[in-house]
């Protein structure tokens, strides 16, 4: 049976001042447990993550989400990744502050991560590994493929100018677009989303994640929480290897692992419908598993520091809940591959 629900947007401000989006899919019932976005690089939440959104409210769950800094409807240098830490932050001081809110203290929490927001997903457990009850994982960006690792001259080199031309857009890259949505009209909605950024990846953003990817590379066995992680076996932006290997490093006791035939890289927005709605329907059905006895749900209790630097705020006369005018931002993508420095898994 469908719930149903309402949706909300808002604007907060992190610890270095920056206005961030964040929407919100909230059921009329009691949530069964609380979701937490983390959309990939050059995407998100309201528009392209909304069918997700709207899907899992409907059954039933709280669906939280934010536009990392210089993506979507935030504030910053369009795609521009200083430090990934800093993403990672966000999301940690922004989802807890929602766990720390007195209806939701109680509910179970999960992350879901798509593509680089997987590797976001996997460092909020890093970061505090017994706060989150479990996490899906689609398509997430947790190691190299072999097939594109770059030399060590190579990162060594633009490691050396990344500071001086850190924004330059250099990094060279295909159409990830046309490789990563299946469905030909859902793929020009894509392209039409002005929203989404489709310029060449920059330099110090495309080094962040490539450090990033092989940071977690190198400690996947410190993975200890539950998960679920989808692939589509014909997905040729994030090689499929490379959640096979998260399944089998991870120490996690409840892990599971589905490949999906035929299907691309966007499982769960790129796929034809029926395609979509079998994805949704196992994800829906994982975390069902998981949230039918509440009881057995070990919800970490938050600590007193944890909303310090979650501020909501009033931007351009436009007060919290309303919704606020895009920006036309210019041309504003989806993922990164076939450039020498970028892996398979940076979307």
């Amino acid at each position: 049976m469908k719930s149903e629900y309402q949706y909300h947007e808002d604007y907060i401000r992190n610890s270095r001042g920056v206005d961030l989006f964040t929407c919100r899919w909230i059921p009329s019932a009691s949530p069964k447990a609380l979701v937490f976005l983390c959309h990939g690089y050059g995407m998100e939440c309201s528009d392209s993550m909304r069918e997700c959104g709207i899907r899992l409210a409907s059954a039933g769950y709280a669906v939280f989400g934010m536009d990392f800094e210089g993506h979507g409807r935030s504030m910053g240098s369009r795609c521009y990744i200083k430090k990934f830490s800093n993403i990672v932050n966000d999301c940690y001081n922004y989802y807890t502050s929602i766990c720390a809110q007195e209806e939701y203290m109680e509910k179970g929490r999960f992350l879901y991560g798509e593509s680089m927001g997987g590797a976001v997903t996997l460092l909020l457990h890093k970061k505090d590994p017994s706060f989150w009850n479990g996490a899906i994982l689609v398509a997430p960006m947790c190691k190299i493929s072999e097939k594109v690792k770059p030399h060590p001259v190579v990162i060594n080199l633009l490691t050396r100018v990344e500071e001086m031309i850190p924004k330059w857009k250099i990094v060279p890259t295909k159409d990830v677009i046309d490789a990563a949505f299946k469905d030909l009209a859902k793929r020009e909605e894509v392209r039409n989303n002005k929203l989404i950024y489709q310029d060449k990846p920059r330099l110090k953003t495309a080094l962040e994640m490539l450090r990033t990817s092989m940071n977690l590379e190198d400690t996947l066995h410190e993975i200890t929480m539950p998960f679920f992680v989808l692939h589509g076996e014909a997905d040729i932006v994030t090689d499929p290897e490379i959640s096979k290997a998260l399944y089998e490093k991870a120490s996690s006791r409840d892990k599971t692992l589905k490949l999906y035939p035929g299907m691309w890289h966007a499982l769960t927005s790129g796929e034809p419908d029926y395609n979509v709605d079998l994805v949704f329907a196992d994800i829906i059905s994982w975390l069902d598993h998981r949230t039918a006895d509440p009881a057995s749900l070990t919800v970490t209790p938050i600590r007193a520091n944890t909303t310090a630097s979650v501020e909501r705020v009033i931007i351009d006369g436009i007060s919290n809940g309303q919704r606020r005018p895009r920006r036309a931002y210019f041309n504003l993508l989806c993922g990164l591959n076939g450039g020498r420095l970028v892996p398979r898994s940076a979307m």
